[in-house]
């Protein structure tokens, strides 16, 4: 049975004398994506300098007027003046705006906001008000046009109110006396026509700051980042040096490390169970305490959980299995984990000989940064490519209502004949011509080609990483019989003869993920509808197309490890890592997984440690910090920032270890085919291996 099962995943790997690791002797593989890859990096450039030529950034950095000028831009008339002020803010009330994005009332910029309350026919009869009042208005009013004739052609707004700059839009100074809304300290305004309250500015202030609440927090935000950004630099500085000082310490105390850190993961769960009993006994009596989860509901309040006995008994109930999983899996699979100990060893020793693979990842953020900068670069100025787009808005009925005009004739067209009180002001930015039309597709050619680059750099890293440490498996000698600069002749050699390999993985996985990101567009699209069925399929191939992205992630990087070593496609590679693995599943299920959760409780030791030390420094719970942390608004920003990229930092380390120990593993298994330990095929694994697999190699033909 067992050499049935064995002659579906293909022949184990006989021996050959020859082999020495990595084979020099190679040829281009997977030639046809390799041409491909370079077309579509070429049409990727050329996407780029056509959105470079087209786009204009300045429309997202400045505001733009009813003629479709930038306030406050540079080198223009309009230089001095960077705030955008609304004729009639209440305009800005109506639906339309929710979907032309633009209030239908005439807007100018300012030098800067009104801070004063007056109306226009009050100012008029004040040479020094009317004089104040003139910097709100469009240019031609002089002292002798009258009243009408100015609000007619809709030269000047018929009211000003107090207003405040925000996001370079003056926006009424709305207040609150006595639970009233108030403008400039007073709940009525005079509009010009009639008295009124200012709670009439709120809707038209809502619409026209749809997003004002988020852009306050991510004020905040900066702000706290400005405060303290050189803590958190300190902090990433010592994420990184206590990496480098773990990586270290598992090439002399890999046994004893790995079982500190199950003790220490067995001893927090059982401190974990521990609190949240006392918790638990600790509410025993207490008012409110014995109501169920499922009769509170859902509420936006999560401390409120905490207050209820039942929510610290499903925390004990959780917490015991997951001790007992944890347990019961450290009494059956103790001789595995004593493998991946050796294996974790073996791979120090690997990178104690290749110290510059701990840096290689350095390498590979700066060309994801690269990657990541152009397609951001290019995607702002394509979305910014659009031409500006006017329509006739108007106060009575007109036919010609939110058509589109031209500014430069409007005042002598027939339209504006038709709607004599319309006027031709700019609504947003499109436009229709090919370019314009099929500005969405080069959108997604753009993520696309973001996702096939990024993948593309991560799997050169992996195969540059594989190759060097393959080349340490198979010496014979070591270190004597390594290469000299095993990872940049591995880099050079993935480059010279696997662009197309690599450009085949990531392109399956690309075209993965970016169904993936269509279906969340889906699924965001179809939030509100009500088809049940729908949604179930949708959950469904969401599940399964993570599933399989997964998948080929796993099935991608062990390709790229045979390709390091054997110089073949990515099929064949593929192929033959799957066989291999699926002839050893149980060494694969168990050793090469508990391999990877012993690294992972590394990287969650040093994101804990920083995590803690952070959280008692800046929430200011330590006395002795008091003085020295710095006063946030939100405490959180800086503690939240330092266990993320302290863990990305643990990650880019650990990850060289990964591959190591993912590489090392798969020559493990060659080696265990290949070889038996005699003279004449001798086992190349370390001796602590040997023993702990009770093999050894027979150097006397006698024994």
């Amino acid at each position: 049975m067992e050499l049935e099962e064995k002659s579906k995943y293909g022949e184990p790997r006989k021996h050959d004398p020859s082999f020495r690791g990595p084979i020099q002797n190679r040829g281009c593989t997977d030639i046809v994506c390799c041409i491909l890859f370079i077309i579509a990096i070429l049409g990727y450039i050329a996407v780029g300098i056509l959105a470079w030529s087209q786009g204009d950034p300045r429309k997202v950095i400045y505001p733009t007027d009813s003629r479709g000028q930038f306030c406050g831009q540079a080198g223009t008339p309009l230089e001095k003046k960077p705030f955008l002020f609304y004729f009639n803010i209440m305009k800005c009330a109506s639906p339309m705006v929710l979907l032309e994005f633009q209030c239908p009332t005439t807007q100018m910029c300012v030098e800067k906001c009104p801070d004063k309350f007056m109306t226009l026919i009050k100012a008029y009869a004040v040479n020094s008000d009317f004089a104040y009042y003139k910097n709100f208005c469009e240019e031609g009013v002089t002292n002798t046009m009258g009243v009408a004739e100015i609000l007619k052609q809709r030269l000047c707004p018929a009211m000003l109110l107090p207003s405040k700059p925000f996001t370079r839009r003056c926006f009424p100074a709305l207040g609150m006396k006595g639970g009233v809304i108030t403008v400039g300290n007073s709940s009525t305004f005079n509009d010009g026509n009639e008295i009124r309250n200012a709670q009439d500015l709120v809707a038209g202030v809502q619409n026209a700051t749809v997003v004002m609440e988020a852009r306050q927090v991510v004020m905040k935000i900066f702000e706290d980042f400005t405060h303290c950004w050189y803590w958190i630099l300190l902090g990433l500085v010592i994420a990184m040096i206590i990496s480098l000082v773990f990586l270290i310490l598992l090439r002399f105390l890999a046994g004893i490390m790995v079982w500190v850190m199950i003790a220490m993961l067995v001893a927090v769960i059982g401190y974990g169970i521990f609190h949240c009993y006392m918790e638990y006994a600790a509410l025993k009596g207490e008012a409110g305490a014995n109501v169920t989860i499922k009769d509170l509901g859902f509420q936006t309040d999560f401390t409120v959980y905490l207050q209820i006995r039942q929510t610290w008994l499903a925390f004990i109930i959780i917490l015991a299995i997951v001790e007992v999983i944890i347990i019961l899996l450290l009494i059956f699979l103790w001789k595995r984990i004593l493998i991946a100990i050796a294996l974790i060893k073996e791979a120090s020793r690997a990178i104690g000989h290749m110290l510059c693979s701990l840096f290689y990842p350095l390498f590979t953020f700066l060309l994801l940064a690269v990657v990541i900068a152009y397609w951001g670069v290019t995607a702002v100025f394509l979305s910014t490519s659009n031409q500006p787009i006017y329509k006739i808005f108007n106060e009575t009925n007109c036919d010609y209502s939110r058509q589109t005009c031209d500014p430069a004739n409007y005042s002598t067209s027939p339209m504006k004949a038709q709607c004599a009180d319309s006027k031709c002001l700019f609504a947003f930015y499109g436009g229709e011509t090919p370019y314009h039309k099929y500005l969405i597709a080069l959108q997604f050619y753009n993520v696309f080609l973001f996702f096939w680059c990024a993948n593309f750099v991560l799997g050169l890293g992996q195969m540059t990483l594989a190759g060097a440490f393959a080349s340490y498996y198979w010496a014979a000698k070591k270190p004597d019989d390594i290469p000299a600069f095993p990872v940049f002749s591995s880099f050079g050699r993935s480059l010279r003869y696997h662009t197309g390999t690599l450009a085949f993985g990531s392109l399956i996985l690309s075209i993965i993920q970016i169904i993936r990101v269509l279906l969340e567009y889906l699924d965001h699209k179809l939030k509100g509808a009500q088809n049940k069925f729908a949604k179930f399929l949708l959950c469904c191939l969401k599940c399964c197309f993570w599933c399989l992205e997964k998948f080929v992630k796993f099935l991608n990087r062990n390709a790229y490890i045979m390709s390091a070593i054997y110089g073949k496609n990515f099929c064949t590679s593929a192929r033959d890592a799957f066989f291999l693995l699926m002839r050893n599943v149980i060494r694969v299920a168990v050793l090469d997984k508990v391999t990877d959760f012993i690294l992972f409780l590394g990287k969650l030791l040093i994101v804990g440690l920083l995590g803690v030390f952070s959280f008692f420094f800046f929430s200011g719970r330590v006395k002795a910090f008091q003085n020295t942390a710095p006063t946030l608004n939100y405490y959180w920003v800086p503690i939240l920032t330092m266990v993320v990229c302290s863990y990305l930092i643990a990650h880019a380390f650990f990850s060289v270890y990964s591959m190591c120990v993912d590489t090392l593993f798969l020559c493990f298994l060659e080696d265990l085919e290949r070889n038996d330990g005699s003279p004449e095929r001798p086992y190349m694994m370390s001796e602590n291996l040997l023993k702990i697999l009770k093999k050894k190699n027979k150097t006397d033909p006698a024994q």
